[in-house]
């Protein structure tokens, strides 16, 4: 009995699935636009993104000027998003929010077009554009909708990115360390994109990292410098360590700070 209920359900599914098939593939043979936009958002509803999508993209251009041309873009919009098709997505939430400013899905349209940038968000080592793009949409966002219920979550996505660009600064300030005097001072290259990060995200999670590599930066061009120089860069250096000290007295990379304050002592005192 079991057996026959299992053979049952397995009919059942192969029925339903091409049941299915056979109403996609005549809303795509369909004339008729309006039968179209139906079964578009009945495959939305049933999480059949990329029928939906393929539909409505053939449709939007039909409806323009209609009333239901607003929410055939919306639709398609979503559709993408839901397909993880971020950057489709977002040239029409984009192409949505410019034409429907206040729109039914304005809110919706912004925030989306945002977060998903702010989803395929490149690493950190690669090209930033696309997250400069993310935050750009999610502040446009926050801008134009600042009592939205999805406020939190688009400030949370900023300070994310926002810490990714910063990483991307901390890893060049790191090479241009790692290279010292090749081929000129990077030391000085490093104190300066460094200093830059701070400024741009103030309140990054790597800005110790940051300082602490100044520090670090601003030894090595002491240690390296001339005898009749190495006193005043040396007095720097301990400038730089009580600033790094007074703003992270906690800090796991303390140690390191203060052999390197006794070292610039030595010179100073002397």
């Amino acid at each position: 009995m079991r057996i026959n209920i299992y053979r049952l359900l397995s009919v059942f599914i192969i029925a339903a699935s091409l049941s299915s098939c056979g109403e996609y593939q005549r809303a795509q043979k369909s004339t008729d636009p309006n039968y179209k936009f139906e079964f578009a958002k009945r495959a939305f509803e049933q999480k059949k993104y990329v029928q939906a999508a393929t539909i409505l993209e053939e449709i939007a251009p039909v409806f323009k000027g209609h009333e239901r041309a607003e929410e055939t873009l919306y639709l398609l919009a979503m559709s993408n998003y839901e397909n993880r098709d971020y950057d489709t997505a977002g040239a029409y939430f984009r192409t949505y929010y410019s034409r429907y400013p206040k729109g039914k899905y304005a809110e919706l349209a912004r925030f989306y077009c945002g977060y998903g940038y702010y989803l395929s968000s490149p690493e950190p080592q690669l090209d930033q554009t696309g997250t400069i793009k993310a935050i750009e949409e999610l502040q446009a966002f926050l801008d134009f909708f600042p009592r939205s219920d999805k406020v939190s979550i688009a400030q949370n996505a900023i300070f994310e990115l926002q810490d990714k660009l910063t990483l991307k600064q901390l890893q060049n300030a790191q090479l241009y360390y790692n290279l010292g005097t090749y081929m000129g001072n990077n030391y000085e290259s490093a104190i300066i994109v460094a200093r830059n990060a701070i400024k741009d995200y103030p309140y990054s999670k790597y800005k110790e990292d940051l300082e602490l590599l100044i520090l670090k930066s601003r030894y090595q061009e002491a240690d390296l410098s001339v005898d009749e120089r190495k006193a005043d860069r040396f007095r720097e250096v301990i400038d730089e360590y009580y600033s790094f000290i007074n703003n992270y007295p906690d800090s796991p990379n303390r140690s390191e700070a203060e052999n390197i304050f006794k070292i610039a002592s030595k010179y100073v005192q002397n």
